[in-house]
């Protein structure tokens, strides 16, 4: 290939304005993330001090196993959000040029225009990563008002489209992203948000319906900014048939509605997990949604039980979703904490391969498995999913039966039990083991000599 004659200077500029050169987004979550939101526990309300005490426990307890992100959630610019709930009309804290800004009665640091640099260094400081959940589009309050647009010579309402609004939450219009404008817009919020010092944004009113010009805006608004952050689409269920347009542009994906602390919704993320596995790929992850885990609601301790969390749990690092925690981090009580820190589970959600379903047979048995990396070992996940409708007893447990050659293993192999940290007697051909009702297993299987 002959190369031109370019001066150093001239070499420098040519390669920093080459796309082929840009960061790839998907390295900025080389793992699917793991952290906590303010959503299930605190809804609409948290504040600056119930963020900081939750940064607080996650750097002494949760760090040390690999957990890492702050997020907060919605109506942080809101001073009077109460519940779960949303209020039309309610007024919104704003700049100048229509972006929302956290409103102080909440987060104190914020005044003075500082944002919430403040709360990033805070919990950047502990070690960890700090982010915001954002609407898509424009409020309606700055359209109303039409403020300008950072940057243009556009006002929000020349790129407002007001049929283009979220069934749910009331703040927000869509942005046209045919009007001139709009791809500024955009811009400016990133830029607003990586000069806060922000990680990590989950944008809301994305997904269902996913729009997917406005994805697309996001994905360029971020990659201007230089800074790597995580880019979490909300909420689902996003369309499969998108698979292949979002895992370019975004690095997790809401897969359901919000998901809750009910049986009927455990269970249906069994098809969906499994319906994404073939978009699935390293820096881009299926998201079956926060961990209804201890305290959320407020006050509510989950209604899951123990068995049913494990089973959730091993669901989510089978399938290598993301991790999020919605309980309330000071409250938790040593179950909770006991399925947050087991290494040995965290390992197969953060450093494993080929994850799929095996079988799910009739009768609610479930089986998943996973190469482990560097090695002929398998993690094989084994669920008991079954229904008392069905005929099981309410509390009968399974023997969830797997043909070893099927999951490309010579008998014997050894077995590790994961959950229960502890080695078994190895296994032969057919490894048939108990599973409690609405329960989980997860192991990891070697080949012997």
């Amino acid at each position: 290939m002959n190369i031109p004659n370019i001066s150093p200077i001239g070499t420098c500029l040519l390669f920093a304005a080459s796309p082929l050169l840009a960061a790839d987004f998907h390295t900025f979550a080389p793992t699917p993330p793991l952290g906590w939101n303010s959503w299930d526990c605190f809804g609409t309300t948290v504040t600056e001090k119930q963020t900081k005490e939750q940064a607080d426990f996650m750097a002494e307890k949760l760090k040390p196993h690999g957990w890492q992100y702050i997020v907060v959630d919605i109506q942080w610019y809101q001073p009077t959000a109460t519940g779960h709930d949303y209020k039309a009309g309610a007024k919104l804290a704003m700049d100048a040029f229509g972006r929302l800004v956290p409103a102080p009665e909440k987060f104190p640091s914020a005044a003075n225009d500082k944002g919430f640099k403040p709360l990033a260094d805070y919990v950047h400081a502990k070690g960890l990563k700090f982010g915001i959940h954002m609407m898509r589009g424009i409020s309606r309050q700055a359209v109303q008002q039409n403020t300008p647009l950072q940057g243009t010579t556009y006002h929000a309402a020349d790129i407002a489209d007001t049929t283009s609004q979220c069934p749910w939450n009331p703040d927000m219009f869509g942005v046209d992203m045919t009007k001139p404008g709009a791809q500024a817009y955009y811009d400016s919020l990133l830029e607003q948000v990586a000069a806060w010092g922000v990680d990590f944004i989950k944008v809301d009113d994305l997904s269902r319906p996913y729009h997917q010009a406005e994805v697309e805006a996001i994905r360029k608004a971020i990659d201007k900014t230089g800074r790597p952050i995580v880019f979490s689409t909300s909420p689902g269920e996003t369309p499969v048939a998108s698979g292949a347009h979002v895992n370019q542009n975004a690095n997790m994906w809401r897969i359901s509605d919000d998901f809750w602390d009910a049986w009927p919704q455990l269970l249906a993320q069994f098809k969906r997990l499994h319906d994404w596995t073939p978009h699935r790929i390293d820096g881009a992850w299926p998201d079956a949604d926060m961990l209804p885990l201890g305290i959320v609601k407020f006050t509510n301790p989950t209604h899951f039980t123990h068995n049913e969390q494990i089973t959730m749990m091993t669901l989510w690092s089978i399938a290598r979703s993301p991790l999020i925690h919605g309980g309330d981090l000071t409250k938790t009580d040593d179950f909770t904490l006991s399925l947050l820190t087991n290494d040995e589970v965290l390992a197969v959600d953060q450093h494993s391969s080929n994850n799929h379903q095996v079988f799910r047979n009739d009768a609610g048995l479930i089986a998943w498995v996973a190469d482990v990396p560097g090695s002929a070992d398998k993690y094989l996940a084994v669920f008991n999913t079954r229904d008392a409708a069905k005929g099981a007893p309410a509390d009968a447990s399974a023997a969830v039966a797997v043909h070893l050659a099927e999951l490309g293993l010579n008998s014997p192999v050894s077995v590790r039990d994961l959950w229960a940290k502890k080695t078994l007697a190895p296994a032969n051909a057919d490894f048939a083991p108990e599973v409690p009702f609405h329960g989980a297993r997860l192991f990891r299987l070697r080949p012997t000599p």
